[in-house]
């Protein structure tokens, strides 16, 4: 199989029936939320699998090298899209989704999560795969390249259960592209369960126990 991207992995139960894939922000890397998914308490065992996004020149960011699964160009993040780059992501996304499937975890059991950057590929990514995922956990984040969606989306991805959340106090992704988004999927028939919090461009406790309930529903449906 080809290469994946470098990652940690943490198993929390023996013989994992389910994947979860988490896609950290930019700037970060795959330990951003290793403790978060050593917070949650889940019915089912589960691998997480938390890949390094490759090191790039981030435009807005003066050049500067950092991890990021593609470039920003400008401060309005959804104008000037860096589509080679965000495409570049999908790929070693796919990778690590048939890294699982070759464990034996059975697509519809392997979910994306992503915060930021990270949940604009988890988006991207998963409504875009060819056969039915187990979930997409959007965070923070915002549906990139919608132009193309359209054309691009997965017939089997219209029966994806996506958890989308922000916070309405956020400086870096505005609350209203989040919602604008999340907005988007629900009117071209997705299933988009939508949160919002009292707080800026993270993650707080409410949060996570949301997600905990809610991928408790999906594993246990």
């Amino acid at each position: 199989m080809t290469n994946t991207l470098p990652h940690i992995t943490l198993e929390r139960g023996k013989a994992p029936s389910h994947s979860i894939i988490w896609l950290h922000g930019l700037g970060a890397d795959g330990e951003d939320f290793v403790s978060i998914a050593e917070e949650m308490n889940l019915p089912v065992a589960v691998r997480y699998i938390f890949p390094h996004a490759p090191k790039q020149a981030v435009t807005i960011n003066g050049g500067f090298v950092m991890r990021a699964w593609y470039d920003i160009a400008s401060p309005d993040i959804a104008a000037q899209q860096d589509a080679a780059g965000i495409r570049a992501s999908q790929v070693e996304i796919e990778k690590l989704i048939e890294q699982e499937t070759l464990r034996g975890v059975a697509r519809e059991n392997i979910i994306l999560a992503g915060f930021s950057q990270g949940g604009a590929i988890a988006l991207h990514t998963g409504l875009r795969h060819p056969g039915r995922l187990g979930g997409i956990i959007a965070l923070s984040t915002y549906l990139p390249l919608a132009d193309t969606l359209s054309q691009e989306v997965s017939l089997s991805a219209k029966n994806t259960p996506i958890f989308f959340a922000h916070g309405r106090t956020d400086p870096v992704v505005p609350y209203s592209l989040g919602k604008l988004s999340a907005d988007k999927l629900q009117q071209h028939g997705h299933s988009v369960e939508w949160h919002e919090y009292a707080m800026p461009h993270s993650v707080c406790m409410d949060e996570v126990r949301d997600i905990e309930r809610w991928l408790t529903r999906i594993m246990t449906a």
